[in-house]
């Protein structure tokens, strides 16, 4: 892991990121500093620094929250998973000790990795690679590296007369076992403590952590297994379950459901054959959740209006913004329109390091007076489900229970654009700010209740709608929207590449989430063969239109195409009268060639119509966007081979944006933008655009 030189002093996250009037949000805080930190509370109104635009535009909200003067503390967190048993062990072996494990290393590392440990005993890989055991100051190794990414059984055992130290790989492999003995001069350790899997205890710290796959560890004394543990059991738990004695805490989210030595590709289902996924994958820069105590906290009051909050911190010069989202009362609406939030998808996308970023972004940083630090130059703090391991494996958890950089307000995703360059959260808040210079009134809903309320948590009002990138869904969000259309509601989906991913979400933790990124999509990374269902849940990962709801079924548009930060204007293409309102005080036919994203609102990542796979028959084209440069690409899903693809049309013309309309049978509609850009060109000319103008005719028409 690369460790950056440039620790920050200030620096905090929530426990939560949504609230409703009558909880309380706690906030966890590291400061170097010997002085106290001050917290501040603002409503957020627009988190795009563009001096070309609003710039940041926050609130006061000191009347629901009064500053705060808090007492710094550094607080240190701890990457690296591993497992340590619940309860210690105690041991005085009389003849005999052995230690073994199934393993599949992942990396060579410049130090030891440590499989199975426990007091003085310490079986683990040496920096060459090689099984070796350590005994307290003295090691035994084989000497012979094992092969990486290669399963290998790993036996070490102490007796009065010897030490031996073998493994025997497994599978294919044309190696044979190997295995070294060496006289004992030493009596036979007293084993006292707690076990630990890929670690190794250092002064009260995990450390020495193992990367790659264990399977089957245990411990035997006189001949008498006094601890081991079977990883194909409890597998959506934190558990390692014991076939004798304690259970383990796996700590830091180790990957389960993974495919173990005995995997051959009969069975691609973990639930049908768990014997055949008992591995845990193991990974020395695992950090989803940092787990500070809480430094202050805030109730939010009855009379508090659902919108953006920011909590910002500031101690000697050094700041930092924590956003929070506050959503209406259960069950009780203050206004007609509801804002889904898509924390799911900023979570998944949380401290995203680009492999195209480049330091000299930090000019316009500095020039705009945006947030100052990026991902890929604090890589410590744990990276996105868009970025890998050390190991070279795709990270496959996000949590929020840590610092975001990218979930900042003023934060660039692109820095050299010749646009705002912004994505998720700060992109969001060009609708934030268009709803606010019309002057509608709106609630907040975020994922999280819709996977855990339901359509209960949308209930009541008129309209519902989307920002700009609503890509990560679990089952339960997708029904909600779902029965809320179906039940007479309005849903606006203003983005595109939305509805993409299934995720799950942990049943110990809803701030975890977990993304397989299986067969098929714009992968940042793809999962191993075999490893495609969740652990969390035991569903089928991967794009929800593998399993049989595309896009289209829902908003009767779905991803299609990607290409550079660059956008391009639409087209009116219906002429119908029935929809000559869509387009009341709109001259031109020519839509959005202007725009805070991409200079355009069609652009980025683009979603077409596709009746073949769910866009319903009654939907209308309003408009669709011109065939696009700029490096776009269709979507792997929609290619079939280099001359065709699923659509039956030239590449040029499936790489599109449709604007479609469709009513559904209840009194409910769907309106879709189909581009990602589409929210950026709201702000355009101080909010008097065309875009704007077609936007606020569809959503006063469903208001109504």
């Amino acid at each position: 892991m690369n460790a950056s030189p440039k620790p920050l002093p200030l620096l905090g996250y929530a426990d939560r990121l949504s609230i409703r009037p009558g909880e309380t949000i706690g906030f966890k805080v590291s400061s170097v500093s010997d002085k106290p930190f001050i917290a501040r509370l603002f409503r957020s109104i627009c988190a795009d620094p563009n001096p070309a635009g609003q710039g940041i535009v926050e609130e006061d909200a000191s009347a629901y929250f009064a500053p705060e003067t808090v007492d710094s503390v550094k607080r240190p967190f701890y990457p690296g998973s591993y497992g340590v048993t619940k309860a210690d062990i105690e041991a005085a072996p009389s003849q005999s000790v052995v230690l073994e494990a199934i393993v599949f290393p992942t990396l060579r590392s410049e130090r030891a990795q440590s499989i199975l440990t426990c007091g003085p005993l310490d079986l683990h890989l040496d920096r060459a690679g090689a099984a070796t055991l350590g005994l307290g100051p003295d090691t035994v190794s084989t000497d012979e590296p094992l092969k990486l990414r290669h399963w290998c059984k790993i036996e070490a055992s102490i007796t009065a007369q010897d030490i031996a130290i073998r493994q025997t790989p497994l599978g294919r492999s044309y190696d044979g076992p190997v295995e070294r003995r060496f006289p004992n001069a030493s009596s036979l350790p007293y084993l006292s403590g707690p076990v630990l899997v890929a670690a190794r205890l250092t002064g009260g710290r995990a450390g020495r952590h193992f990367n790659g796959k264990i399977e089957a560890p245990s411990l035997t004394v006189d001949g008498q297994t006094i601890a081991a543990w079977d990883f194909s059991r409890a597998i959506p738990t934190t558990t390692g379950v014991a076939l004798s004695g304690p259970d383990l805490r796996l700590v830091n989210f180790p990957a389960r459901a993974m495919t173990g030595a005995a995997w051959d590709g009969s069975e691609m289902n973990w639930n049908h054959k768990p014997d055949h996924y008992a591995a845990v994958h193991f990974h020395e820069d695992d950090i989803y959740d940092f787990g500070w105590e809480t430094d202050f906290s805030f109730t939010v009051p009855d009379d508090m209006p659902s919108g953006i909050y920011v909590m910002r911190l500031e101690c000697e010069g050094h700041h930092d913004a924590i956003p929070f989202f506050v959503c209406a009362p259960s069950g009780k609406p203050r206004a007609k329109l509801c804002v889904l939030v898509s924390t799911f998808t900023y979570a998944i996308y949380g401290n995203h390091a680009r492999p195209d970023y480049d330091p000299s972004w930090q000019n316009r940083v500095r020039a705009w007076g945006a947030y100052p630090h990026n991902p890929a130059e604090y890589r410590q703090y744990g990276l996105s489900t868009y970025n890998y391991h050390s190991d070279g494996s795709g990270i496959c958890h996000a949590s929020h229970h840590r610092p975001l950089f990218n979930l900042r307000p003023g934060y660039l995703t692109f820095g050299a654009t010749p646009c705002s360059g912004l994505r998720h959260f700060q992109a969001d808040s060009h609708l934030i700010s268009w709803l606010h210079a019309k002057d509608m009134d709106y609630d907040l809903v975020t994922d999280l209740e819709l996977h855990k309320e339901g359509v209960d948590a949308i209930r009541g009002y008129k309209a519902v709608t989307t920002a700009t990138h609503p890509e990560y869904h679990t089952e339960e969000t997708l029904n909600a929207l779902r029965d809320y259309r179906d039940g007479g509601g309005h849903l606006l989906y203003l983005g595109g590449n939305g509805f993409y991913w299934r995720i799950a979400v942990h049943s110990e933790n809803e701030s975890l989430l977990e993304i397989r990124r299986a067969e098929d999509g714009i992968r940042a990374w793809a999962a191993e063969p075999g490893e495609y269902y969740n652990a969390f849940d035991g569903t089928y990962g991967g794009l929800w239109r593998r399993n049989g709801r595309a896009p289209q079924a829902l908003v009767g548009v779905g991803f299609a195409a990607q290409g550079e930060f660059y956008g391009h204007p639409y087209r009116r293409v219906c002429t119908d009268p029935a929809y000559d309102w869509v387009f009341e005080g709109i001259a031109d036919d020519v839509i959005g060639d202007f725009g805070f994203s991409g200079n355009g609102a069609a652009g980025f990542e683009l979603d077409h119509m596709d009746r073949h796979i769910g866009t319903p028959e009654n939907a209308v084209l309003i408009a669709t966007s011109a065939t696009h440069g700029n490096a776009f690409m269709l979507a792997p899903e929609e290619q079939l081979t280099h001359l065709t693809n699923l659509s039956g049309v030239s590449a040029s013309e499936a790489m599109r944006a449709d604007m479609v309309m469709f009513d559904v049978p209840g009194g409910g509609s769907v309106f879709s933008a189909g581009s990602i850009t589409f929210c950026g060109s709201l702000p355009w000319n101080g909010f008097e655009n065309n875009v704007s103008r077609l936007l606020e005719n569809v959503l006063r028409r469903r208001l109504s």
